[in-house]
């Protein structure tokens, strides 16, 4: 008499392992889209910051891998934040290691140049008004554009990032760089008038 009722339990246990698994197959193909999707502008972050091809392949390998280990979890919207606070956590290791380098560096009898990131925090908002390029363009103008990135402090160049090739909010934008949203405003106000001053030949 109870092997229908086991017959039937197996069967609602198959099931339920059945939309388990299926659900777990939908979250990986999601995951691996977000993935896809932040890769290719993480690596051009992380370059920027780094300088190095290599360096900064390494830094996003090793931010996705933590993001997955510790936020895959996490409502999908809020991956983009999460994502970001992951890597600018990398970025931050991988500088604080080369100054340590550059540090020991600079004991030693012949001189080397060290490679600071002027990583220096503003201290006071600026509510300046927003105007982010849409396009980046290629050739000369995208090389001056590589170039004024590049020559920005780490915290400017990353708020400029965020909000403007990645799209942000600024809400959003704090939460990945682990500031407050009046040194967000400051920070990509400083790198909007730095970049205007150096590109303004390339704007017409």
């Amino acid at each position: 008499m109870n092997a229908p009722a086991t017959l039937q339990l197996r069967e609602i246990d198959s099931m339920e392992w059945t939309r388990a698994a299926d659900q777990v197959a939908a979250k990986r193909q999601q995951l691996d889209a977000f993935l896809k999707q932040v890769e290719r502008r993480a690596l051009r972050m992380a370059e920027l910051a780094t300088q190095s091809r290599d360096d900064a392949l390494d830094i996003v390998q090793d931010a996705m891998l933590v993001f997955v280990r510790n936020y895959q979890d996490k409502p999908s919207n809020d991956w983009v934040p999460l994502f970001y606070r992951v890597l600018d956590s990398r970025l931050t290791d991988y500088h604080r290691r080369h100054q340590v380098r550059s540090r020991w560096l600079a004991w030693l009898p012949v001189g080397r140049d060290q490679d600071d990131d002027g990583d220096a925090l503003a201290e006071l908002p600026d509510p300046a008004d927003v105007a982010p390029w849409q396009r980046i363009a290629d050739g000369e103008t995208g090389q001056a554009l590589d170039s004024a990135l590049k020559a920005l402090p780490g915290r400017q160049r990353q708020a400029f990032l965020l909000r403007v090739w990645e799209g942000l909010d600024v809400a959003d934008t704090a939460r990945a760089m682990g500031c407050g949203e009046g040194s967000v405003k400051t920070h990509l106000s400083r790198a909007m008038a730095a970049l205007r001053t150096r590109l303004e030949a390339y704007h017409g």
